[in-house]
Parts: structure tokens; C-alpha cells; sequence
């Protein structure tokens, strides 16, 4: 089996640490892609093909793990050279979603509930294609919602409201309590009731938004396009706060 890769970040990187089968054999492309990323690339043992069209092509199974605002240029420019499985990872609204079905025929909507580079991440996945992906319970947590597209993607918006705004509000919290020196005790003062682990993992988020806040804001506008029926004061509250 082959699986190939459009975008070679975190997800992917993880995945290919995740997914160890001697029947497993990982593609992906230095085509456009940064110095950074080719390093990457290099590093790991996936095999490089010259064009992602060639990629595409040669998968059963092709991930795009991208930027939130490329996914849909991804599926249009390589889904329709795509024979076997096109599972999107990316964080994207079902509106996207929807839009990518039309230029991709096997389409398994995807969602990584759980810090991405972590050993026990669970893959949430919704599409009548989806059941041809239950094998990778082999190695990661996979669980199938729905043959409906888009439920995996409106999870992870739903998820998101929450998870975002928090760490906005986490952001802000502790940027006072660092004004008036108290950012130690008012980590410890908020342990006693949220658990022990409270500080190391609101660090970890904060320092997560801060340096990934235009992939965040990116997110935070896609919930605010497809819930706009919603009341969303808090989420907009949080975009604004990322964007300073």
C-alpha cells in the first residue's frame, strides 16, 4: 500500500511515525515546497517523487494536511488525479468541505482530535469511504462518525470554539497576572481546581498559539463563516485577541 502526503508538517510527520508496516510505503514531493519543509522531508523515509501530480496518482491512500485556506486549491489541483482514498485532514468548515466532495470522488472527511505530535492521537473520520480506512485502528485510534461529509469537519469546528477561545482567554489571564508578578501563583491558585497538570498544559497551549496564531486565526475565521446564525461573541472576542 502507498500513502502519499500533499503538505509535510506535523500531521504528517506523525502519522508516518504512527503508522509502521513493512506493507506501508510513504510518498511526497519537494514541489513548492520551503527549504524547511524539504529538510523534513529529507529527514524521514519517505520516497520523493518529482511532481505532487505524480504523487496523486501513485497513492491508495492520499492525505492533504495543509494550510486551512489551501485545501480546497489542493483537491481541485490534485483530487481529480486521485484513484484511491482522498482523506482531508485539514482544519477547515464543512462549507470547504462540501466544496472539495465535488472535485474529489473517494473523499473521507478527517479530523486528529488530540495534540498532533502525540503518541495517542484519535482519528475521527465521516464518509461512505471511510470503512476502507478502518484498518489504520492497527496503529492509531480510529473511529468512524457518520457516512455523512462534513461531520467530521463540523466536530472539529465544534472543538475549536471551544479550544481556541480558551486559550485566548489563557493568553490574556496570564499576560496580567505576568504584569503584577503574580503569573507563577496564578497558575498554581487555578492547579487546586483544574488538576496538577494545569500549568504545564495551558504553557504548552499558549505557547502553541502564540506561534502558530495565523494558522489559529485562519481556523477561527472558518467557524465564524459557517455558525453565522450563531451567537459567536466569544469566538470573536478570541480572533481579535490573536490577531493583536
Amino acid at each position: 500500500m502507498i500513502i502519499g502526503f500533499i503538505g509535510f508538517g506535523k500531521v504528517s510527520q506523525n502519522l508516518m511515525n504512527l503508522i509502521k508496516s513493512h506493507d506501508i510505503t510513504f510518498i511526497s514531493s519537494f514541489e513548492g515546497r520551503s527549504q524547511k519543509t524539504i529538510e523534513k522531508i529529507k529527514e524521514s523515509k519517505v520516497d520523493v517523487l518529482d511532481t505532487f501530480k505524480e504523487v496523486a496518482i501513485a497513492s491508495d491512500i492520499l492525505i492533504s494536511a495543509n494550510s486551512p485556506k489551501n485545501a480546497l486549491e489542493v483537491a481541485k489541483d490534485y483530487g481529480k488525479y486521485a484513484k484511491g482514498i482522498y482523506l482531508d485532514l485539514n482544519n477547515i468548515s464543512p462549507n470547504t468541505t462540501f466544496e472539495i466532495s465535488k472535485y474529489v470522488p473517494n473523499l473521507v472527511d478527517g479530523a486528529i482530535i488530540g495534540k498532533i505530535d502525540s503518541d495517542n492521537p484519535i482519528l475521527y473520520l465521516s464518509g461512505k469511504s471511510a470503512d476502507k480506512l478502518m484498518f489504520l485502528n492497527e496503529f492509531i485510534d480510529v473511529r468512524k462518525i457518520s457516512d455523512n461529509i462534513g461531520d467530521a469537519a463540523i466536530l472539529k469546528l465544534l472543538r475549536s470554539t471551544y479550544t481556541k477561545t480558551l486559550s485566548a482567554l489563557l493568553i490574556e489571564s496570564s499576560q496580567i497576572a505576568s504584569e503584577y508578578n503574580l503569573e507563577e501563583e496564578f497558575f498554581d491558585v487555578l492547579s487546586l481546581t483544574e488538576g496538577d497538570e494545569f500549568r504545564e498544559k495551558s504553557l504548552s497551549r499558549i505557547n502553541n498559539t502564540l506561534n502558530n496564531s495565523k494558522r489559529k486565526c485562519e481556523e477561527l475565521e472558518e467557524i465564524i463563516s459557517y455558525f453565522d446564525s450563531s451567537d459567536l461573541t466569544m469566538v470573536k472576542a478570541a480572533l481579535k485577541k490573536l490577531n493583536q
